[in-house]
C-alpha cells in the first residue's frame, strides 16, 4: 500500500470513529444534563442531516480545487467539532458541535474515498468499504473504554482525537496532490440528485430493507447504550459501547466475507440475517442479558453488511457512467432520512411509553420491513435487477 493510500485510510477511519465517539456518553449526558431520549436523537440526527447537506454539495469540490485542500478543511472542522465537544454544557452546544462534525465527515469521507481509489484504482473500492465501519468500532470502543475507566469522562475521548486530527492535518502539507485542479467549482456546490428510469424499480424494490438496516444503525448509534443500561441494569458504558461496536464490526466483516457474493445472494443474506438479528436482541432485552444483546447483535451485523454492500452492488450497474453520481447522491439521501428520522421516532416514544417498550416496537416494525424485502423479492418478475427467487 503506497504512504499516501494508507495515510487516506487511516485519516477516514479517524473521522468515522470521531463521528461514532458520542455515543458511549450519550447516557452520560443524559443524566448530567437532565437531557430526554428526544434530546438525544435530536443531538445524533443533526450529525446526519448535516453530513447528508455535506455529500450533497461542498463534498464534491475535491474534484475541482484538488484534494489535500479539502482534506485539510474536514479536519480543520473536524478539529473544531472537538473543541465544542470538550467545552459543552448543554444540548444545544452538542447539536452545534454534531453539525460542525456531519459537515466535515460529509466532505472527508468523499475526498478521502477519491484519494484511495485516486491512489490505489485495483483495491480503493475494497479499501473504501469498510473504512467506516472499522472507524464506528473503533470510536465507539475508544469512547467505550475511556469513559469508562478513564478521568475526564466527557472529554478525554475528544482530546486524543483531536491531537490526532490535528497530526493528520500536519501531514497534509506534506502529502502529494493525487488529482489536477479544474474550473467548475462553483457549480459543483449545486446537489445533483437523478434516479435514471433503469434504476427506479430496483430502488424501490430495496426500499424497506434499506429503511431497516439504517434505521437499525441509527437506534444503534443513538439509543442503544442507554438501552442497554435500562434493561440490564449495567453501569459501564463499555458495555453498551461495545454493543453498538458488534454491529459495525461484523458488519465491516460481512462486507469483505461476502465481497464476491452475487447482489442478489447479499440481498437476501441481509433480509434474513437482519430480522434474525433484531429479534434474538427483543428476546436478549426481555431476558436482561447483555452477553444475549451482544451475540444477538453480531448476527443483525451480518444483515446490516450485507444489505450495505448488496444494495449498493445492485443499484450502480444501473446507472450509466455519467449518471452515477445522481443515483448515489438520491441513494445516500433516501438512506439518511432512514438514519436519522425513526430514531427521532423513538425519541419521541420514548418518554411517553418507555425506551424498553419502544424498542420492541421499533424491533418489531423493522422486522417486518425485513420480511417485506424478501416478499418483494420473491415476487419480482425475472428481469428484476435482484434476482432474488
Amino acid at each position: 500500500m503506497r504512504a499516501t493510500t494508507l495515510y487516506a485510510v487511516i485519516a477516514a477511519i479517524t473521522f468515522s470513529a470521531t463521528s461514532s465517539a458520542p455515543t458511549p456518553l450519550y447516557h452520560l449526558y443524559q443524566q448530567s444534563l437532565h437531557l430526554s431520549a428526544l434530546a438525544i436523537t435530536l443531538v445524533f440526527a443533526a450529525y446526519a442531516f448535516a453530513m447528508l447537506g455535506a455529500l450533497l454539495t461542498v463534498a464534491k469540490l475535491s474534484d475541482y480545487v484538488g484534494r489535500r485542500p479539502m482534506i485539510l478543511a474536514a479536519l480543520l472542522l473536524n478539529a473544531l467539532a472537538l473543541v465544542i465537544f470538550i467545552v459543552a454544557g448543554s444540548a444545544e452546544i452538542l447539536i452545534l458541535a454534531r453539525v460542525v462534525q456531519g459537515v466535515a465527515t460529509g466532505i472527508a469521507l468523499a475526498t478521502l474515498g477519491a484519494a484511495i481509489v485516486d491512489t490505489d484504482p485495483r483495491n480503493g473500492a475494497v479499501y473504501n468499504s469498510f473504512t467506516a465501519f472499522l472507524g464506528l468500532t473503533v470510536g465507539s470502543l475508544l469512547a467505550g473504554a475511556l469513559v469508562s475507566w478513564a478521568p475526564l469522562p466527557t472529554q478525554l475521548v475528544y482530546m486524543v482525537l483531536l491531537a490526532v486530527s490535528l497530526v493528520e492535518a500536519l501531514v497534509v502539507f506534506v502529502m502529494p496532490e493525487t488529482i489536477d485542479s479544474k474550473p467548475g467549482a462553483l457549480r459543483a456546490l449545486l446537489p445533483n440528485v437523478a434516479i435514471p428510469a433503469k434504476a427506479r424499480p430496483a430502488l424501490i424494490r430495496l426500499m424497506p430493507l434499506n429503511l431497516a438496516a439504517w434505521a437499525l444503525g441509527g437506534f444503534y448509534l443513538s439509543l442503544m447504550p442507554t438501552l442497554v443500561a435500562v434493561a440490564t441494569g449495567s453501569r459501564t458504558p463499555f458495555t453498551g459501547a461495545a454493543v453498538v461496536a458488534a454491529l459495525m464490526l461484523t458488519g465491516t466483516l460481512t462486507v469483505l466475507w461476502l465481497r464476491s457474493s452475487r447482489p442478489e445472494r447479499l440481498v437476501r443474506t441481509g433480509g434474513v440475517w437482519l430480522g434474525l438479528g433484531i429479534a434474538l436482541t427483543l428476546v436478549a432485552i426481555q431476558q436482561q442479558s447483555a452477553a444475549g444483546m451482544l451475540a444477538a447483535t453480531v448476527v443483525a451485523g451480518v444483515g446490516f453488511g450485507a444489505t450495505y454492500s448488496g444494495n449498493l452492488r445492485t443499484l450502480l450497474p444501473l446507472a450509466g457512467e455519467h449518471e452515477r453520481a445522481g443515483l448515489l447522491a438520491a441513494y445516500f439521501v433516501e438512506s439518511y432520512l432512514f438514519f436519522a428520522i425513526p430514531a427521532i421516532g423513538a425519541g419521541i416514544l420514548a418518554p411517553v411509553f418507555g425506551l424498553v417498550p419502544t424498542a420492541f416496537l421499533y424491533g418489531g416494525v423493522l422486522i417486518a420491513l425485513s420480511m417485506l424485502s424478501l416478499l418483494a423479492g420473491r415476487v419480482s418478475p425475472s428481469a428484476s435487477p435482484l434476482g432474488v427467487r
